[in-house]
C-alpha cells in the first residue's frame, strides 16, 4: 500500500482531517495527490 493510499483511506474513514492531509504535503503525497483526496486546490498557508 503506497502512501497515498495510506492518507486516502485514513481520510475517507474520517480518521485523519483536512488539515492532517495538508501537512502530509511533502512529507507524504504531493500536491496533486492533496486534490485528488480532498477535492480542495492545496494552498501554500494552511487555513
Amino acid at each position: 500500500m503506497s502512501k497515498f493510499e495510506k492518507v486516502k483511506g485514513f481520510y475517507e474513514a474520517c480518521l485523519w482531517s483536512v488539515g492532517m492531509v495538508w501537512n502530509a504535503v511533502g512529507r507524504w503525497i504531493t500536491e496533486k495527490e492533496y486534490l485528488d483526496i480532498t477535492g480542495k486546490e492545496f494552498e501554500k498557508e494552511k487555513e
